[in-house]
């Protein structure tokens, strides 16, 4: 049986004279956590749009549960959420009408309504904060409201870019405990960040990837031993250097 979700092959975008991938190719395996890791203007979010339909590649292809990104975009975001990195929630609303009102747009049936807002509250964590207006919420609290967003429907594929940005060390811990326990439950995660020392204690896998092209791509263990180093940021900068 397969194993691979996703696969991802010689990927390039170009935006004019300007090549922002230059044939990225990756696989994301079922149940895992795979990570886009590199510096800003990298590619790593024009990729995680591409992957999430948003984008067209100049060439190469995606490939999501045997679906064809050029083909069926439709198949493929029936399976995947997406988080991005300046995501925003509606101010005016309370956090549960929001989580009540994405509910409602993600359900094919009226059942499954519930079902999503209950998962979401236990994402969250401040039950006692739903009935206030997103607009009082601190830059942890919306940030874990998004995230309940994007996992509430239990997606094959949840694709999320810089998930604890700007966010303190505690509120980055729950948001990365979260992360992990859905993909316990069969959720595969692809996500991005600069922040390699987080990826390294979070990611089943990570692609290094600088200039529009992946580095190199293995387990963070792996890499660190190949290239002696005690850090995926010393690994970085070894293969640039």
């Amino acid at each position: 049986m397969d194993n691979i979700i996703l696969r991802v092959n010689n990927l390039r975008k170009n935006y004019g004279k300007i090549e922002a991938l230059k044939g990225v190719s990756f696989e994301v395996k079922k149940g895992e956590i795979f990570a886009l890791i590199g510096p800003n203007g990298a590619g790593k979010t024009t990729t995680l749009r591409i992957v999430a339909t948003l984008l067209t590649p100049t060439d190469g292809s995606v490939e999501f549960m045997g679906f064809d990104l050029r083909k069926n975009p439709d198949k493929i975001r029936q399976g995947i959420t997406y988080l991005p990195e300046e995501a925003g929630a509606y101010k005016n609303l309370t956090g549960l009408d929001y989580l009540k009102f994405m509910a409602n747009f993600y359900a094919e049936k009226p059942q499954d309504v519930d079902m999503y807002i209950e998962r979401a509250i236990k994402i969250v964590g401040f039950k006692d904060r739903l009935k206030d207006k997103v607009g009082t919420y601190s830059k942890g609290m919306t940030r874990k409201l998004l995230l309940a967003r994007a996992l509430m429907t239990k997606p094959k594929l949840a694709i999320l870019d810089e998930p604890t940005s700007g966010l303190d060390v505690i509120n980055s811990l729950e948001i990365r405990e979260v992360i992990r326990e859905f993909v316990k439950e069969g959720v595969s995660v692809l996500l991005s960040s600069h922040n390699m020392l987080e990826i390294d204690f979070l990611s089943d896998r990570v692609a290094i990837i600088n200039n529009g092209q992946i580095l190199e791509i293995g387990e963070p263990k792996a890499l660190k031993d190949k290239y002696s180093a005690d850090n995926l940021e010393e690994v970085f900068r070894r293969l640039v250097q």
